[in-house]
């Protein structure tokens, strides 16, 4: 443990005021808080995500964007989503409906541009996604694991409830933004979706492998500041693959400092064999766990029993059942309350929370779902918080509240559908992946 706590102290940091580092609590809070600051941006606008879609809530976040390159023509604004994402409709919707149509439709209509990026970080979509999270917008960083789409904004009825933090800080921002721009837009790899010219994959395969090598070595590049008792610590930590990966190492010594308590959330219940196995340890050695999880329900993925069932909708399932193997392994954790799991569920919304609270002392923003395919495959990032003095700690306690508040406290394992709960065509598709050992290697993509 002593080693874990070296190595995490010994992290180059950021000085962080906490009077500048606000938590928001709702998709919509989120949504206002990134139109205001694109309106009244002055120099620079980054924005990263998974994808911006062309929905109402995608079309509103580019429309503000090119609103604000024509009032401002200097202004240096740049989007980058995943290269494949942009190119694919939606599952399920038709394949000429692409975002990156929609981002060459906006470029048709305005006189000075935005570009939008796609990042390949894989040759195939399946093998790797850009899952890089924050928008850097002058000095100020929005972070979130949202991507920007309706349900993500709270566009319309429904919504998709993450974590958001905004961070007043030159130094991060800077950081943020140079990684964004030296090591993604400026290589090869990476291609303007809104231009007609665009590569095909296949053209630039050789230089994908390029890029994801040098992504696996990329850091964020700043001067390490001291940190004083009126201050918090920010260290933002960049990863990709299973080799060397700074992020996944961060991760674990974290967990294996713990002392007190870990809390943490995340919206797909398929945890890497490391983190479980630092969560097993914890426990054992009296650390008190709680773990925050959609219910299948509230999973992205889910379909109602009342529409047609499509492959892709057996995964909350399959979530379900990790997490009940878990349950009744840890049962009696459970009944002593060392070890409390938390279902979310509001209505028809649904969790996307990712995010480590560790002591009440170090917290870890991230988009990272701790799974084994952000173990992996993606691009992930994250910034770890610091806070020696107690800080920021009314501020998470009340983002806590907030998450628990639409919860159930899980008593034991049986409160956890078991397989033969699940319709009939769910059961079928269980049995049947589960017969030819197809779920190992699910587990490890998903």
């Amino acid at each position: 443990m002593i080693a874990n706590r070296y190595s995490l102290k010994h992290l180059p940091t950021i000085a962080q005021d906490p009077a500048q580092f606000e938590v928001l609590y709702a998709a919509q809070d989120f949504r206002t808080r990134l139109i205001e600051a694109i309106r009244s941006a002055s120099k620079r606008i980054y924005l990263v995500a998974l994808y911006l879609e062309d929905d109402e809530a995608g079309r509103e976040i580019l429309s503000e964007l090119y609103q604000a390159k024509q009032r401002n023509p200097g202004l240096d604004i740049n989007v980058c989503v995943d290269w494949h994402r942009a190119q694919r409709g939606l599952i399920g919707a038709e394949a000429t409906k692409t975002n990156a149509g929609m981002y060459k439709a906006f470029s048709e209509q305005y006189e000075h541009q935005v570009p939008v990026y796609g990042v390949p970080v894989r040759g195939r979509e399946v093998f790797g996604v850009l899952h890089l999270k924050g928008f850097i917008i002058d000095d100020t960083v929005i972070y979130s694991g949202a991507s920007l789409n309706n349900i993500y904004l709270n566009y319309q009825d429904r919504y998709r409830f993450d974590r958001y933090h905004v961070m007043h800080n030159a130094d991060l921002a800077n950081a943020m933004a140079e990684f964004v721009l030296h090591e993604m837009i400026n290589h090869p790899a990476v291609n303007n979706l809104a231009c007609p010219a665009k590569p095909e994959t296949k053209e630039i395969k050789s230089s994908i492998r390029q890029l994801r090598a040098s992504l696996a070595k990329a850091k964020y590049k700043f001067e390490h500041q001291v940190v004083s008792n009126q201050q918090v610590a920010v260290t933002p930590i960049v990863g990709v693959g299973k080799k060397r990966n700074k992020l996944n190492q961060s991760i674990n010594n974290l967990l294996a400092m713990a002392q007190d308590e870990i809390f943490i959330c995340t919206p797909y219940f398929n945890f890497p064999r490391s983190v479980a196995k630092q969560i097993k340890r914890a426990i054992k050695r009296g650390v008190r766990v709680t773990i925050v999880v959609g219910d299948k329900t509230a999973n992205d993925f889910f379909i109602s029993p009342d529409q047609e069932f499509k492959t892709i909708g057996g995964l909350p399932y399959l979530y379900e059942r990790n997490l009940r193997q878990f349950a009744k392994a840890n049962e009696a954790h459970i009944a002593s309350r060392q070890l409390s799991i938390h279902l979310w569920k509001h209505e028809a919304n649904s969790f996307h929370l990712k995010g480590i609270w560790v002591d009440k002392r170090y917290m870890l923003i991230t988009g990272n779902n701790l799974n084994p395919r952000a173990w992996k495959l993606d691009l992930e990032n994250a910034i770890l918080v610091q806070d020696d003095y107690s800080h920021l700690t009314e501020k998470f306690e009340r983002e806590v509240e907030n998450i628990l508040q639409h919860t159930q406290l899980i008593c034991t394992y049986k409160q956890l559908e078991k397989l033969e709960d699940y319709p009939e065509v769910v059961q079928k598709l269980i049995r049947k992946i589960t017969r030819v050992s197809a779920d190992r290697v699910l587990k490890q993509i998903l």
